[in-house]
């Protein structure tokens, strides 16, 4: 009689919500090492915050926003946005919706399996065989229907007769990513569980940081007094004076230990 083969095991299928957090004999746990990826974290964090401070500050002084079309277009369908957002009742099935699929997308992108999809109005989960930071936290800095909404525009440009209308663009673009902010900052001080896979602190540090990456590229797009060059240049300058204050709070440190040893 032939021997039955044996079958490999089939891999084991968790939602993103599910602890992840094993920590196998002789290893370090995973979370202690995200906390300290956090705390360095919050180096670009402080400098591309002052980074861009000073050149949206530099933009607004010179007035350059109120004599370019496309940042109206961006404000107006922005503030329209937040007031559409705390004032009536947003389909927040849209979000939940919009951020599955781009927990889905990247679990694919990644090479795995969604085996199940839910969203509803009261949240959603997807069941999924691979699991890592980029895929639990990327609906939290990748605006899904900006990305839906480039598409459109893009598809609609291609046919023929359509004329190009950088206006629409823009609002478009602020509309949405928007929404998707006012969404981001409501679930995580809300608590979602996928914060808690890499740790809160980490999670967050890691989710501002990206989000204000996206911020400073639309500055850059929209505003005609910021350029790429001239933004990392700023950026430079912020990194050294932050390095310099570090060092030297440092140092005092030391200092004073020294003295009181």
């Amino acid at each position: 009689m032939a021997r039955k083969r044996s079958q490999p095991a089939p891999p084991k299928k968790e939602t993103l919500h599910a602890s992840l957090a094993g920590v196998l004999d002789r290893q370090v746990p995973k979370r202690w090492v995200k906390f300290v990826v956090g705390i360095v974290l919050l180096f670009p964090c402080a400098a591309l915050t002052a980074a861009f401070f000073d050149a949206f500050l530099e933009s607004a002084r010179g007035g350059e926003f109120s004599r370019v079309e496309e940042f109206t277009w961006f404000g107006w369908a922005s503030l329209f946005a937040l007031i559409w957002f705390f004032g009536f009742k947003p389909l927040v099935i849209l979000y939940v919706l919009g951020h599955e699929l781009t927990h889905a997308l990247l679990v694919w992108l990644h090479g795995g399996r969604v085996a199940d999809f839910r969203a509803a109005w009261g949240g959603g989960q997807i069941t999924t065989d691979k699991a890592n930071t980029w895929i639990v936290l990327a609906p939290y800095f990748v605006p899904f229907y900006t990305l839906v909404w480039l598409a459109a525009y893009g598809l609609a440009m291609l046919l023929p007769g359509v004329p190009d209308s950088p206006p629409l663009l823009y609002a478009g673009i602020g509309f949405t990513w928007t929404l998707h902010l006012a969404f981001t900052i409501q679930m995580v001080l809300k608590g979602q569980p996928d914060l808690e896979y890499g740790g809160v602190f980490f999670s967050s540090a890691l989710i501002y940081l990206a989000n204000l990456v996206l911020i400073s590229v639309i500055l850059a797009l929209v505003s005609p007094g910021v350029t790429g060059g001239g933004f990392l240049r700023t950026l430079l300058d912020e990194c050294i004076r932050l390095a310099h204050l570090i060092a030297s709070g440092a140092a005092a440190l030391a200092g004073f230990l020294a003295q009181r040893g």
